[in-house]
């Protein structure tokens, strides 16, 4: 399994203290947790798409191009690009370009977001919101197969036989379908055969186990070999040297952010007993010490049998000195016992 860490760079005033950091400051943190995210070992960096007050990052391969310049090894993908809403060409292209200055460790996590204002600020109807995202995968998927291609589609003009480059590195660049839970969604990257990734960020688990099930179920019956299909899972995640102390560090900025955006959506305010109920043995909450990390991870496992896991750590304002110890752990605590039981139930 490949394990990794994806962020979608916040950057909001502390909820203790009320100050925040700049945002030339904010990005320079952020290029010294991808510095550390591959120093401690782990696999894979992700940077999410958003076009909100709340979050810093709008054009994601911007930031991984500057992170692949920093880094030798890591994978670099974002979390996800807001396909609905951008050029298909131009997201290929981009990610064509990280994949030659990474020497080919670009990929592509596709979805159609979980928010909605980058529709208006690029001139696309809401009303549009499923037939948009369809389309246009249709083309990044086509592009990605070859040079030259004749297109055909509603919301964007026509190609005919025109080239498109640059062309990545890599034969071809790892596009991966990232979903939240609706089953459209999945039985669509089933059907296409493409490497599903799994936001988990409430509710429990389990409950999401059938949803892979599906995905796998409409891979094998679309004609594709179950055994090649990627799955991965994102959750909500930060780890302390003990779990009370990951509790306390980790609430106060995760009840800011999931407060402020539950009060666009209807959500009451995050209580603290919900926190601790969200961050039990079997919830989606992945808080605590290493050891309680490792065995939430090794659960997920046994439900999904996901080959990526990637830990979201910095939800909300959390200070960037506890990100870095949480990276640390993760890559140097628990990613080593956690590859090490995954390998052993392969022997077995």
């Amino acid at each position: 399994m490949e394990l990794g860490i994806c962020t979608f760079v916040d950057h909001m005033p502390d909820p203790v203290t009320g100050k925040v950091i700049s945002a030339h400051q904010r990005m320079q943190d952020l290029m010294e947790e991808i510095e550390l995210t591959e120093q401690v070992g782990l696999d894979v960096f992700a940077v999410g798409e958003h076009h909100r007050v709340e979050y810093l990052v709008s054009s994601p391969a911007v930031v991984l191009a500057a992170a692949a310049a920093r880094t030798k090894r890591i994978k670099l993908t974002s979390a996800v690009t807001v396909l609905s809403s951008d050029d298909p060409v131009r997201v290929f292209q981009d990610f064509a370009t990280v994949d030659l200055l990474s020497g080919g460790r670009a990929e592509i996590m596709a979805g159609r977001g979980s928010f909605i204002e980058s529709f208006p600020l690029f001139g696309y109807d809401l009303k549009d919101y499923d037939e948009l995202y369809s389309e246009k995968l249709d083309l990044l998927l086509k592009l990605n197969e070859s040079e030259k291609i004749t297109w055909k589609g509603k919301h964007r003009p026509s190609i005919n036989n025109l080239g498109v480059y640059p062309r990545p590195h890599q034969q071809k660049l790892p596009i991966w379908i990232a979903v939240g839970g609706t089953p459209e969604s999945i039985v669509r990257a089933g059907k296409l055969g493409v490497p599903l990734a799994l936001a988990i960020i409430g509710g429990e688990p389990h409950r999401f186990a059938p949803l892979i099930q599906l995905y796998r179920n409409t891979a094998k019956q679309a004609g594709h070999n179950p055994d090649t299909l990627q799955v991965g899972i994102n959750s909500h995640v930060f780890i302390a040297d003990d779990s009370q102390q990951a509790a306390d560090q980790f609430f106060p900025s995760y009840a800011a952010i999931m407060t402020r955006i539950g009060r666009e959506r209807g959500w009451p305010p995050l209580s603290r007993e919900q926190f601790e109920a969200m961050r039990s043995p079997r919830g989606s909450l992945l808080v605590g010490s290493p050891q309680q990390i490792i065995d939430k991870i090794l659960y997920q496992y046994e439900l999904f049998q996901n080959t990526r896991f990637l830990a979201q750590m910095s939800v909300g304002p959390v200070p960037h000195k506890q990100v870095m110890r949480a990276i640390e752990l993760f890559g140097t605590q628990v990613a080593p016992v956690v590859r090490k039981e995954l390998a052993q139930k392969l022997v077995k």
